[in-house]
């Protein structure tokens, strides 16, 4: 690692790359600043004999300002404290052996650290690993955990991207929450944000070209990828991915709003962080995944024998989008892009985009490219996750107060379909407690955020001014917080544990080695039909009906064996939100 303090035979080395200035200095709590050696690539290094494990530190910059470490590995007193010297390696892992899981076995947990339990620390998250082992769940994806300004956030604020926020706990309590889920079959990807820095707490412009007016972001200046001075930025943030991967043995990451990285670099930061992250990761199994909302297939390009040439799969709007328009009859906002019959669903499942290219009224313009050529694999879905709530103005799990037999339908749909489901945090038991938005800056920002909101907001579905809860009032982040004790009496978990359970036992041996582009699908109204030539010569079938009205749709052929019903049909009449999975010879 290049960045952060390291640990020498003749103490610990401060260094801090800080091409703005001509001289740096250390403070060390409790001693006279030292001063940095300056080289003439920008770099300001010391080595301080006196220094150890706990040793708290900031650099003192010309102007007199004392900034952390843009490295930190823990800022115990928040992004405006001290740095603290952290050594991980004394941690003693229990899973030395882990190498990963195959990417088809995926069923991944979207959760938030400060909300999944009652504590929001990473101690107490893993005491609830047992029961998500017990659903089905073989990845967690953890939101964002950089260190952020004070005391609650999504984490999409963070400033210190290599120190997990002290409101969660120690980085060793992260180590640990690793350890126990790998212990479990569990992996672990982290949500990492490589598009913008927060607002509060970035110092890093007052000594190192971080941003570039040539590119523009929605959070302002774009990061400077590909301008002077740019290598060392790119190197801060590629070292960050390998950082998580090597220290804290992470699976994977889930980066956030890729379309916002803008470079114009002979090698794209996305393209040279996919190789290098590879690279470390050595024979571990690790998979990355997009978000992605300019729907770009590119990236997901897979080579002659199948095998991920980049990223492994993308986050799939559309099909949210489909469901839940099918499941609360919402159209409004971009919703009203997906209106229609159930072939656009069908689109969906069996191609990956709704949009491939064609004309998005909503966006005003062409989005995506072609997908159908891709296997499911390389696309996630889901009916929940954090910003289909959190972009509400109450951040209202509004499908979970649909009625049981749509919320069953649509469930039965995303979780036994080829594509990777991602449930999130709360969803297997039916959970009702909103996702709003929260964040904790002074009081000007504040203010700035409630401003920000209400007018990003008012394009959303299920704005209402007079509606908009306070994104940075304590109830707000302690109304997400996830109330366990409705799960003794949900009935929706048995019902998700067998769907998963049906999952691993019938779905997921087809996956492996699956072929591309031979999903076909058909539609009638609310009746749907997608088949799915997966691995071992077999065919899986679909046939649905997503409507409040029985449907006819005619099979073609003998769909073999059923594996899940869900509703009624007789011959070619389905009943109202009838879902029926079977597996037959290809």
């Amino acid at each position: 690692m290049t960045f952060g303090p390291a640990f020498t035979e003749g103490g610990i080395l401060f260094r801090l790359w800080a091409p703005l200035h001509e001289s740096v200095s250390l403070k060390i709590e409790g001693a006279d600043p030292w001063p940095l050696q300056a080289t003439e690539d920008g770099w300001h290094r010391c080595t301080v004999a006196q220094a150890h494990t706990g040793t708290l530190y900031r650099f003192v910059l010309p102007d007199g300002s004392e900034v952390p470490d843009p490295a930190s590995r823990f800022q115990p007193q928040d992004v405006r404290g001290p740095s603290e010297v952290v050594d991980l390696s004394t941690y003693r892992w229990t899973t030395s052996d882990w190498t990963g899981r195959p990417w088809e076995e995926m069923v991944i947990y979207e959760m938030h650290i400060g909300c999944f339990t009652p504590e929001g620390t990473f101690k107490a998250a893993i005491e609830r690993l047992d029961h998500l082992q017990a659903l089905g769940v073989t990845a967690l994806q953890i939101m964002p955990l950089s260190e952020f300004p004070g005391r609650y956030s999504w984490g999409y604020d963070g400033v210190l991207p290599y120190a997990p926020d002290s409101s969660y706990g120690r980085p060793q309590d992260f180590m640990a929450l690793v350890d126990a889920a790998h212990l479990r079959g569990i992996s672990v990807f982290l949500d990492v944000v490589y598009n913008h820095f927060g607002p509060d707490g970035n110092f890093i412009p007052a000594y190192a070209p971080l941003f570039t007016e040539h590119h523009k972001t929605p959070w302002g200046n774009g990061i400077n990828y590909d301008g002077d001075g740019s290598e060392m930025i790119r190197e801060f943030i590629i070292q960050n991915a390998i950082y998580w991967i090597t220290e804290f043995r992470l699976d994977g990451f889930r980066f956030d709003a890729v379309h916002a990285i803008k470079d114009n670099s002979a090698e794209h930061l996305l393209h040279a962080l996919a190789r290098r992250v590879k690279a470390a990761a050595g024979d571990r199994l690790v998979h990355l995944i997009v978000e992605n909302e300019e729907n770009d297939s590119d990236l997901l390009k897979r080579g002659e024998n199948g095998e991920v040439r980049l990223f492994t799969a993308q986050w799939n709007d559309d099909v949210h989008h489909v469901l839940h328009i099918t499941a609360t009859g919402e159209t409004f906002g971009y919703y009203a892009d997906y209106v229609g019959d159930a072939g656009k669903l069908g689109r969906a499942l069996a191609e990956g985009f709704v949009f491939q290219g064609e004309h998005m009224p909503y966006r005003g313009g062409s989005r995506g490219r072609p997908s159908g050529h891709l296997p499911p694999t390389a696309f996630i879905s889901f009916i929940q996750n954090h910003d289909q709530i959190g972009n509400r103005a109450l951040g209202d799990r509004v499908l979970a107060s649909s009625p049981a037999d749509v919320v069953k339908a649509v469930a039965a749909i995303y979780l036994l379909a080829p594509e990777i489901p991602m449930l999130f945090m709360g969803e297997e038991w039916g959970a009702t407690e909103p996702f709003p938005f929260f964040c904790d800056f002074d009081e000007d920002l504040n203010e700035k955020v409630r401003k920000g909101r209400r007018e990003e907001l008012s394009r959303l579905p299920g704005f209402d001014a007079d509606d908009l809860l306070d994104p940075t009032a304590p109830s707000t982040f302690a109304a997400a917080k996830l109330d366990w004790s409705k799960l003794a009496s949900s009935d929706v978990f048995d019902f998700y544990r067998t769907l998963l359970d049906l999952r691993h036992r019938r779905i997921v041996p087809l996956l492996k080695g699956a072929g591309a582009g031979n999903a076909v699908y058909r539609s009638a109204g609310s009746a749907l039909a997608v088949d799915w030539t997966l691995a071992q010569n077999r065919r899986l079938y679909l046939r649905a009906n997503l409507g409040t009205e029985a449907a006819t749709l005619v099979s073609q052929q003998d769909d073999g064996e059923t594996i899940f019903r869900l509703g009624g049909s007789d011959g070619g009449n389905l009943a109202p939100w009838t879902v029926i999975w079977s597996i037959g010879e290809a």
